[in-house]
């Protein structure tokens, strides 16, 4: 889970690489008499010994036999990965309980969801119940511990005997899952494939560990797109609903061995309190347990970065669930390697009780580490049974009725207007009769500011039918539903809140026990200011501050302040879009709206089939609506009506017919060549932008830096791709640093794989870029990759610059949060957008034109932009230019300073690039 930074640090530090074991070493798991198969037996050689790492197709065959030898085992499919590798959960428990797994299903979903239950009943069910404690490994498939010694956590939990694995198994229902099976099939087998062991190694894999998210598969929980987070979320919270949720990880922060919970501050202010002290019950357990057993070297809290702020991840989205969510980040691997000598962690404090010496570290060593967490969450959650099953209920009650009457939550801005607020009252006063006085001054505070009638949280949420972009109202709404949201629609027309909804609309209600998740997908964020020390720099939060995914999707929802009672119907599952329809008759063609995403799937589908496609530059009128310029303009033939009734039907959009061809003049699109750019090894933010090309079928291919360096573009490209972080970093650059995969020697990988080796260079591939853009090319430019842009001669600069260096943390900080921006959408760059739009924003850069060839497209007009997250001199933003549409020469370069494409999350921004694909190439006409 730890940066690739955080890795070379630890690298750095390592005094040197050990011996490896010795061919003698004792078995880790040893043999059984009770005819169970033990990891030595069943595989070429143990998991968990010196430079070996078992794949998942190993993996699953023991799974399997397990399956076929045990009676304390049963396997789940619980869907298809990304590559179509089936995803094994193996519920572990005793014989007894699996022969009733309906049934303590059933009483974990009724205490989570609280519905219906009186707190008698729910200690009732309490005590019938069995813990559900869901374990997973693999998410990082170069995070090798999780994975091998998952193996022999499985093994010694069907083969033990003793007092305390007979309780587990008695009081727990064990969930392991597997996180990431194409990466662990990938990554094993690249490691295994030198015949030299102590040659072997995975820091140059050629590609992500996940298909398109690689790391980021461990911040998709909210959006949940990815298969495997959609497998996993379903079990979480749709089917299972564990009391705790364990997310293994390494590796430990430098001279430790492993970090465990709890965490550092800040946390979320939306969910239950009581998810945070049982978090700390269990993180003591496991602390303690380490100590007991003489392992030391954990750390916890200030140890790490990590904090429980973030709702992506899946350790993190638990808590928004009510369920308790554990990270452990643990040393190791299949390579030898020494824990190094960091002198400030070896004197004990309350954060690190037992250091470790600097010495050598095998992979058996963290396996015993592993074993000894999973026996305290197993043992903690055995011994706390009951009161588990019954807190769960009891969070799940409590959101309940937080949405179902007035409440508040108190945020950073509301406790600042209170100090200021309070600036005004009286001192305190020292006899009987002031201090009365002062009680009344500090409630009639509290409730003036912390309860402020207009202030306090909504009861809920209505998503009206008719918005302009139907198919992402239901993307939005499915990504709560795969989160256990519950989702209702309205099944005719309704009032609330003084304002009449048409039938269709849908209603999300804060009244049911994941109350937290739905606060926290609709209302904006508001991070603390977290600084160093007062006036200090602030210190950064763990990955972003604001993420609202209404705002980043571009819902339009209206906040109901009042009891929610109307003719609505629970959503049973995930919602398709409502069937689009060609309107009119179109006898000389159609016009197709260009506001929802899917008319770029359409237009593309039309493209591929050779048919004419433009778009009209003004607005225009059809079906009686007027619809904005932009708009698709699809002349009559049978192939082009063929492919319309399907695709408006399946993508949920309209065409309206027209008896005339438009007047006016259009941009006539043609099917774009389109170069993806990536590097050796991945660039997330490039494949996160593949799988959205993808889900939109644009054309394209990926380009590497040695065909981009070897010129020629022109005649194999449109329009080039160079998503945020593809241009590696430069000390001087005005732009946050993109990362760079490893880039090993040629001659250690496969031939097929070396035209991948390269970086974008100054001085070989810029100006090969440059000469591509004033031919005629298209160049897009996201996030950092902006200083391509300035590079080959773009007539715009970086505004947020003093003397030639980047702004001072200490004067502006944006860490990944959600600002608004102006937008021309009368520019074909802009064409579909509203007027006004919520930008993804980290660390970002803002433009400054330089030449009359740069038109600002979207731009910043307020001193407060923030939406959602945290900002330090946001002020700096107002009059700066963060979408820029500039000409080079005969091509175009397309400027996006905030991250448009950011995890697949901003639907609302995805239009520019969009757009910028189809109108570099574009041809204007009559």
């Amino acid at each position: 889970m730890m940066r690739r930074t955080w890795l070379r640090g630890v690298a750095a530090l390592a005094l040197a690489f050990s011996a490896p074991a010795s061919i003698g070493a004792p078995q880790i798991s040893p043999p059984n008499d009770i005819g169970v198969t033990a990891p030595a037996s069943a595989f070429r050689q143990e998991p968990g010994s010196d430079y070996f790492l078992a794949n998942y197709t190993e993996y699953e065959t023991y799974l399997k036999r397990l399956a076929g030898e045990s009676d304390r085992i049963k396997l789940v499919d619980i869907g298809k990965s990304s590559e179509g590798r089936t995803q094994w959960m193996a519920i572990v428990s005793s014989p007894a309980n699996l022969a009733r797994l309906d049934t303590y299903r059933d009483i974990a979903r009724r205490l989570a969801k609280a519905e219906g239950l009186d707190d008698e009943q729910a200690h009732a069910l309490a005590q019938q119940g069995k813990a559900v404690v869901w374990i997973d490994a693999g998410m990082h498939a170069t995070e090798t511990v999780t994975t091998q010694s998952q193996i022999h956590v499985l093994y010694r939990l069907l083969t033990g005997n003793d007092a305390e694995t007979l309780r587990i198994l008695d009081d727990v229902i064990i969930l392991f899952g597997h996180a990431n099976p194409d990466g662990l099939q990938l990554v094993a087998d690249w490691y295994m494939r030198k015949t030299d062991p102590e040659k072997r190694e995975f820091g140059s894999i050629p590609r992500l560990y996940q298909k398109y998210v690689g790391h980021d598969n461990n911040r998709d929980y909210f959006t949940s797109h990815m298969a495997e987070t959609t497998n996993i979320n379903r079990v979480l919270f749709r089917q299972w609903f564990p009391q705790i949720v364990f997310n293994q990880h390494q590796t430990g922060p430098a001279g430790t061995v492993v970090f465990a919970p709890p965490f550092r501050d800040p946390f979320n202010f939306n969910y239950d309190p009581l998810v945070m002290s049982q978090l700390s019950e269990v993180g003591a357990a496991m602390h303690s347990r380490l100590i007991a057993e003489g392992k030391p070297g954990s750390t916890m809290r200030s140890g790490a970065p990590y904090s429980t702020w973030h709702n992506g991840m899946e350790r993190s989205i638990a808590y928004f669930h009510n369920s308790i969510g554990l990270l452990t980040e643990i040393i190791g691997g299949p390579t030898p390697e020494r824990i190094p000598l960091v002198p400030d962690t070896q004197l004990p404090r309350n954060d690190e009780p037992m250091p470790v010496a600097p010495g050598p570290w095998h992979l058996r060593d963290s396996l015993e580490y592993q074993w000894s967490l999973n026996r305290a969450v197993l043992d903690y959650a055995s011994r706390n049974r009951e009161r588990l099953l019954f807190n769960i209920y009891r969070m799940g009650s409590n959101n309940i009725a937080r949405g179902s009457r007035d409440h508040w939550t108190v945020t950073p801005r509301r406790i600042d207007a209170l100090k200021e607020a309070a600036g005004d009252a009286p001192p305190p006063a020292e006899d009987g009769i002031g201090a009365r006085a002062e009680n009344r001054v500090a409630t009639g505070l509290y409730d003036k500011v912390l309860r402020d009638p207009a202030l306090r949280d909504p009861r809920g949420y209505v998503v009206p039918a008719g918005q302009a972009d139907m198919p992402t109202v239901t993307a939005f709404l499915n990504s709560l539903i795969k989160n256990g949201i519950d989702v209702e629609k309205a099944d005719e027309a309704f009032s609330l809140g003084g304002a009449k909804y048409p039938v269709g609309s849908f209603v999300v209600k804060a009244a049911q026990a994941y109350r937290s998740h739905v606060i926290d997908m609709f209302e904006p964020q508001d991070h603390p200011h977290d600084l160093e020390y007062p006036g200090g720099p602030p210190t950064p939060p763990y990955d972003i501050a604001g993420y609202t995914l209404a705002y980043q999707m571009g819902i339009a929802f209206d906040r109901i302040m009042e009891a929610m009672d109307g003719p609505f119907v629970r959503v049973p599952d995930l919602l398709s879009p409502e069937p689009g329809r060609i309107i009119g008759e179109g006898r000389a063609g159609w016009l197709i709206p260009h506001d929802a995403n899917q008319s770029f799937t359409l237009t593309n589908r039309l493209l591929a089939a050779g048919i004419g496609v433009s778009w009209l530059k003004t607005s225009s009128r059809a079906g009686g609506r007027r619809l904005k310029p932009g708009a698709i303009w699809v002349p009559r033939s049978a192939r082009a009506l063929e492919i319309l009734e399907e695709g408006t039907a399946g993508l949920g959009i309209n065409a309206y017919g027209l008896p005339t061809t438009p007047l006016g003049e259009l941009l006539a699109l043609m099917p774009p060549r389109i170069g993806l750019v990536d590097q050796y090894g991945g660039v997330m933010q490039a494949d996160w932008t593949q799988w959205l090309l993808e889900q939109h079928e644009f054309p394209f291919r990926r380009v590497f830096p040695q065909e981009l360096d070897a010129g020629g573009l022109g005649e194999k490209y449109d329009v080039l791709v160079f998503a945020d972080d593809t241009i590696p970093f430069d000390k001087d650059s005005l732009y946050h640093p993109g990362r760079s995969s490893p880039q090993p020697e040629a001659r250690d990988i496969p031939a097929d794989l070396r035209s991948r080796l390269g970086l974008i260079t100054t001085e070989r591939t810029v100006p090969q870029i440059a000469a591509f853009a004033r031919a005629g090319g298209t160049v897009i430019t996201i996030g950092s990759a902006n200083r391509l842009a300035e590079l080959i001669g773009a007539p715009a600069k970086a505004a947020l610059a003093k003397e030639g260096k980047p702004l001072p943390r200490t004067s502006f900080f944006i860490p990944g949060s959600l600002v608004s921006a102006r937008v021309d959408n009368g520019q074909p760059l802009a064409y579909g957008m509203p007027e006004r739009v919520d930008m993804f924003f980290a660390n970002s850069q803002s433009f400054q034109a330089t030449g009359s060839g740069a038109v600002p497209i979207s731009w910043y007009d307020q001193e407060n932009p923030l939406r959602s997250g945290w900002a330090l001199g946001q002020d700096k933003l107002k009059g700066t230019i963060a979408i820029v549409d500039a000409d080079i020469g005969k091509g175009k370069v397309f400027m996006m300073g905030p991250e448009v494409t950011q995890r697949a999350q901003p639907y609302a921004t995805f239009k520019f690039l969009f757009n910028g694909l189809l109108y570099g190439p574009a041809v204007t006409a009559e």
